[in-house]
């Protein structure tokens, strides 16, 4: 439907979703994926390079930057953690939100093939009107990664720097990294190698496993704050492994 090898008379074509969740969980490589599956372009829109201290230079880079997009369909847009573009505040004479209008209004009358993927870590303070459906089509929320995904991330990581993961105890390793994200395991895999090297061997499963009980995860130095994430996708967004 979005590139437009079916047409259902009525039916209009999907404009874009939502990923939120948590920090090194896969939200950004979800936004470039799409893009591989619908075999198109992607583009990434830096709010932090659009912003200028003249008047109305914001926004005409921001419309710069969408126009682009246009000439560049059909593409994948993504707006990597969009709060930070977007959250309104006075502290900045209204920037933000005239931004905020530029892209609603574009998002409401585009008619290039441009498919949005927004990526937050905090949904809360975005603007309401933003994340209405009819903006975008769905929110989903991704989590930490359950056993049977974390060890298909040691796998891969493992196998990327030369290693068997057969030579690993895999249940063990699922088991001691509960409620790590995927970045962290790939973090504990790398610190294991630097550890391995230091003592001129190959990593095993001692020294993974030790890095791995030195690693605190933010699912524990943060546990309140991914809680409430939880707690408030819970029955607001479309739950992902």
């Amino acid at each position: 439907m979005f590139l437009g090898n079916r047409e259902v008379p009525g039916l209009d074509a999907p404009k874009g979703m939502m990923l939120l969740g948590v920090q090194g969980c896969g939200k950004s490589l979800a936004a470039k994926t799409v893009a591989g599956i619908f075999g198109v372009p992607l583009l990434r829109l830096d709010f932090g390079s659009m912003y200028n201290k003249y008047h109305g230079e914001t926004e005409r880079n921001l419309r710069g930057a969408l126009k682009t997009a246009g000439l560049m369909q059909p593409c994948v847009l993504w707006l990597d953690e969009i709060e930070k573009g977007l959250s309104t505040s006075e502290s900045d004479e209204g920037t933000s939100k005239r931004i905020l209008g530029t892209l609603l209004t574009w998002m409401a009358e585009r008619k290039e093939k441009v498919f949005l993927v927004a990526t937050s870590n905090d949904i809360e303070s975005l603007p309401p009107e933003l994340v209405r459906k009819g903006r975008l089509d769905e929110i989903f929320f991704v989590d930490l990664p359950d056993p049977v995904v974390r060890e298909k991330i040691f796998a891969i990581h493992l196998s990327s720097r030369s290693l068997d993961p057969a030579s690993f105890d895999m249940p063990a390793l699922v088991a001691a990294t509960q409620g790590f994200s995927g970045a962290e395991i790939e973090q504990a895999v790398v610190s294991g190698l630097y550890a391995a090297l230091s003592e001129d061997r190959t990593l095993n499963q001692d020294l993974l496993m030790q890095e791995i009980a030195n690693t605190y995860p933010l699912s524990v130095t943060m546990a309140e704050k991914l809680k409430y994430l939880r707690d408030w996708a819970d029955g607001r967004a479309v739950k992902v492994d």
